[in-house]
């Protein structure tokens, strides 16, 4: 079809270079192309190696963005050096953790920000007439060069009022990556931190496989969803562009509609099955239907002559000719009819066919029903068909379960004992359904080295002033993460084995002495003066292991699902001083008459 191919296959914020786009030279590097921007490499020191074709990066922004640019231009604000922070106020899903998510894809936004000529000329037609040529040429050349970024590794968990990423540069290019920052990091943080939930809820012992491509929010947000699902702890995804993309394992089976395509058994064409080693061929179906009368006994289902068996023949069909197709990988889904009088029924059937043929059939998927009481039941099926017929493996098939999950469903089945292996979970994940959006803004907090506050008389939406940075103090027992420490970046760094005086932001009387047995300082310098700190960039399983890493270094008590015992993220006492002096002063003074 013709229209394929003038729509290219890309991901959010991209479109081919148009003749017309000059960008620099050295932009015009394979972190800039098409698939560096979609693929999330075993080292970033790869990425010149998949030369595509260049593609250019779209500048998605608000116009206020282009508004204020304009306002500081005029105002000879050009060059003013400005400090941003980029934070949230609020842990989603009513939990006390957040999984920070999204730094790759805004060091390469950042390395790649340029404006085209096509950019300019829509930028043109929504500025008021008049506007000075000057302020275009100036937009034409606005780079990245002098932009500093400091973050917080990806995968790290983190919490409320924490600078994620510090911005630092000239004021209307810092300011004009707002946007674009704020959702590479609010949905990937969200989803990370979901999965990462729902991992909690499952265990470290049960598969978890994301199937929310075709609930997502588009395609762009299922292949976002689909990425930072796994760093967020899941095994898998049913996403086959994100398999193709990210290096992430892909899973799946078949859909009702492929049972219910077949309606007998007489009408298939297929029903001859060579053996694993000897090569000898069978009747493949036949066999499955003699298994089936008699294993029909030990699931108290009726069979006779005339209709082989009460359970489902097309069922049994579908499941003999998907069975053929992959008899290394043959799972069923086997609620379409009936799952205990049908569909585990000729499933065991069709295992026990395979298993003449020298193959191991994996297992069954359900999708519907009282997902704890059918695994139960099929676990028992399983043991019984195994013993009855000599198939040991059998009793420990796998139990796949899908069905609209959630976390709450996970912790419910767990109460319940359920016999589930493996977990398919996907509207409520990928769309984060319970909250769908984390809320992180990007905050003005020092201009020419003045520190700026922005006041409310809600105390949650206050700023803290100045460049900060971020330290990790950890230590009892099991060296567990104890409190977070924001201080002014010009103060030194905490100490281990020294006491350390943490105060809260605002409550004056909250306060503590902390002896910290470690300290991680968790703001690292990825970008400046042009460049990316490649050497600094985890590949996307040393992310997933992160998240990990740092869930494990965190207490039970803050992660449990009702009333978590809320993470402490102090201050210290040079920084609240700081912050303090500063509202008191830009805190205008009422009179009363």
């Amino acid at each position: 079809m013709e229209w394929r191919k003038m729509v290219p296959s890309i991901t959010p914020w991209k479109l081919p270079l148009p003749s017309t786009t000059k960008i620099p030279s050295d932009r015009q590097t394979a972190w800039c192309s098409l698939s560096s921007q979609v693929r999330f490499p075993a080292t970033f020191q790869t990425l010149e190696s998949w030369g595509r074709e260049n593609v250019y990066l779209l500048f998605p922004a608000d116009l206020y963005q282009i508004t204020m640019a304009y306002a500081y231009w005029k105002a000879g604000k050009k060059d003013s050096f400005a400090v941003f922070d980029l934070f949230f106020r609020k842990n989603p899903f009513d939990g006390e953790y957040t999984i920070f998510a999204g730094l790759e894809e805004v060091l390469r936004y950042i390395y790649c920000f340029q404006f085209s000529e096509d950019d300019m000329g829509y930028i043109r037609s929504i500025m008021p007439a008049g506007t000075e040529e000057e302020f275009f040429q100036y937009l034409a050349d606005m780079t990245t060069r002098d932009i500093s970024v400091y973050a917080v590794p990806e995968g790290s968990i983190v919490f409320p009022r924490e600078p994620l990423i510090r911005v630092e540069g000239p004021l209307p290019v810092a300011q004009m990556l707002e946007t674009t920052l704020l959702t590479l990091v609010n949905f990937p943080s969200l989803v990370a931190t979901n999965a990462a939930r729902i991992r909690h809820a499952a265990g470290p012992s049960k598969e978890l496989f994301e199937f929310g491509l075709r609930r997502a929010q588009g395609p762009d947000g299922g292949l976002s969803a689909s990425k930072y699902v796994y760093i967020g702890g899941f095994d898998g995804t049913s996403n086959t562009l994100a398999g193709k993309l990210f290096g992430i394992p892909v899973r799946g089976t078949h859909a009702h509609s492929f049972v219910a395509a077949f309606t007998d058994l007489t009408s298939l064409k297929n029903k001859m099955m060579k053996h694993r080693k000897t090569g000898v061929e069978v009747d493949f179906v036949a066999l499955s239907q003699k298994y089936r009368a008699e294993m029909a006994p030990l699931f108290q289902v009726i069979d006779n002559e005339i209709d082989g068996s009460g359970a489902n023949n097309g069922e049994l069909a579908a499941f003999t000719q998907y069975a053929m197709a992959f008899p290394n990988g043959f799972l069923a889904l086997v609620d379409t009819f009936d799952t205990l009088r049908s569909g585990l029924l000729n499933f065991c059937a069709v295992a026990k066919a395979l298993a003449d043929l020298d193959y191991k059939a994996v297992g069954i998927r359900i999708d519907s029903g009282d997902l704890a009481y059918l695994s139960k039941q099929a676990r028992q099926f399983f043991k019984t068909v195994a013993n009855r017929f000599g198939l040991p493996w059998l009793a420990n098939a796998k139990i796949v379960a899908s069905n609209d999950l959630k976390e709450e469903t996970i912790y419910a089945l767990n109460e319940q004992n359920h016999q589930i292996d493996s977990f398919g979970v996907g509207t409520h994940l990928v769309t984060c359904q319970k909250q769908p959006a984390l809320g992180c803004v990007y905050k003005l907090v020092e201009v020419d080295g003045h520190p700026r506050i922005k006041l409310s008389q809600d105390v949650a939406k206050l700023t803290m002033p100045g460049r900060k940075t971020i330290y990790r103090l950890s230590g009892g027992s099991g060296n567990e993460a104890l409190i977070d420490l924001i201080q002014r970046v010009s103060e030194p760094p905490p100490e281990p084995g020294k006491r350390i005086l943490c105060r809260h932001p605002f409550e004056e009387s909250k306060r503590a002495y902390v002896l910290p047995t470690t300290v991680e300082a968790l703001h690292v310098l990825y970008y400046q003066n042009g460049h990316v700190f490649h050497d600094r960039l985890p590949s996307m399983e040393d992310v997933r292991a992160n998240v990990q890493r740092n869930l494990v270094n965190l207490r039970n008590d803050h992660m449990r699902r009702l009333n978590p015992t809320p993470y402490k993220v102090a201050v210290s006492p040079d920084l609240y001083d700081y912050v303090h002096d500063l509202w008191l002063a830009n805190a205008p003074i009422g009179e009363l008459s």
